[in-house]
């Protein structure tokens, strides 16, 4: 029997175990998946997992800190500086995979910049991945450092001119569906796109505040699929 996992934490809104378990029944293959809780990564446990897991997911907030484990990246994970899938040791991003196909068919012609909300892994494929198609990103973050925005500095003005706006934090998931991204909601508008990499729940406090706006909204879940067949297929060399 082979075996696959996610590492990650916390890990109890993870639907990777039950997505890929299926896709094993369904195609009769030996294999199972499991999940693998941990807050910090420590060389003995990742050296086991690496040893015997045949794939790997990775998850919050270990996309940037598994990379010293790993022999190699692949092209996108090297330009992404960020991993969520490990085969044989080497780091794949399939994230902006996922999030690309996700948004693709809802950008327009005046859509030319977009703020990313947080600065961690996810944020690192939605702005490779805003790149690649045509949209400038600027990263908003709690503690901006040189380049990036703080959230006060998100003015009416500035608003009028990122119409994309993509949350790649954590505000909003269950169990935490009371808080949401601290932006001002007041200057959404109809000429903004909102979308949330959270997909539990299906419609967070940041897409309701934006859909209140007339703002387009998209949540999570198709990019969730996209990354997690992007990643069936790397392990199963397909």
């Amino acid at each position: 029997m082979r075996h696959f996992g996610i590492i990650g934490f916390p890990l109890l809104h993870s639907f990777s175990a039950k997505f890929f378990n299926e896709k094993f029944a369904t195609q009769k293959i030996d294999a199972e998946y499991s999940l693998y809780p941990m807050k910090e990564l420590t060389s003995e446990r990742m050296n086991e997992l690496l040893d015997t897991l045949s794939g790997m997911n990775v998850t919050m907030p270990h996309k940037q800190a598994i990379i010293p484990f790993l022999d190699r990246l692949d092209e996108t994970a090297e330009a992404v500086g960020a991993v969520n899938v490990v085969h044989k040791r080497i780091g794949y991003n399939t994230d902006c995979i996922g999030f690309m196909d996700s948004i693709r068919p809802l950008l327009n012609a005046d859509d030319r910049k977009a703020l990313v909300l947080g600065t961690g892994g996810a944020s690192k494929a939605v702005c490779f991945g805003l790149r690649k198609l045509g949209v400038s990103p600027a990263l908003v973050s709690r503690t901006p450092k040189t380049g990036m925005l703080s959230y006060d500095q998100l003015t009416e003005e500035l608003l009028s001119e990122y119409t994309v706006i993509v949350n790649c934090t954590p505000l909003g998931m269950t169990p935490e569906e009371d808080t949401f991204p601290p932006i001002p909601y007041e200057y959404i508008s109809a000429r903004h796109l909102l979308f949330d990499c959270v997909y539990n729940p299906e419609e967070t406090l940041f897409l309701k505040k934006g859909k209140a706006q007339g703002a387009r909204t998209r949540n999570g879940m198709e990019m969730l699929y996209g990354q997690a067949k992007a990643a069936w297929k790397i392990w199963n060399n397909e």
